[in-house]
């Protein structure tokens, strides 16, 4: 059962060594710092790749049956359920993203996703992430790093 619990770190390493090799042929700015368009997408697959290493060690230092309970877990109804519409929320903020903008969309896509994991029990929490999330990464984009983000209506 280890061997399927092996299989994700494994995935991830592949898959962030496949990532390098394709932003390394990205090709270089013509004004400014030539690499600057491999930096950001070098920093996602080096973070990739190093949580990949520290999950495969975890994983080769677990003792006992964690692969299969792990696997009953991942199995169960109410799991399915909760990845299915995780999935659904991400589609439908990638529909939103060029109609609606960054901000907009970002803020319904992270309440809906809030409010549908933490209940609303917890709606100060939310929306106080909400907010936070959206207005720091909108600005550290648009004012910080001076990268347009869509507006509202594209």
């Amino acid at each position: 059962m280890q061997v399927v619990r092996l299989s994700m770190p494994l995935f991830f390493i592949v898959l962030s060594v496949a990532y390098a090799l394709l932003i390394l042929q990205l090709p270089q700015a013509t004004l400014g710092d030539p690499l600057a368009p491999i930096y950001f997408p070098l920093a996602i697959c080096i973070g990739l790749f190093l949580f990949a290493i520290i999950d495969l060690i975890q994983v080769l230092k677990e003792k006992g049956d964690h692969a299969t309970e792990d696997l009953q877990l991942l199995v169960q109804k109410s799991t399915l359920l909760t990845i299915g519409v995780v999935i659904l929320l991400c589609i439908a903020y990638t529909l939103l993203f060029d109609f609606a903008g960054f901000l907009l969309s970002t803020i319904l896509f992270l309440v809906a996703l809030l409010f549908y994991l933490n209940g609303l029990k917890k709606w100060l929490m939310n929306v106080l992430v909400t907010g936070i999330v959206s207005f720091s990464t909108w600005f550290i984009f648009s004012h910080l790093l001076e990268i347009s983000l869509p507006g509202f209506g594209g």
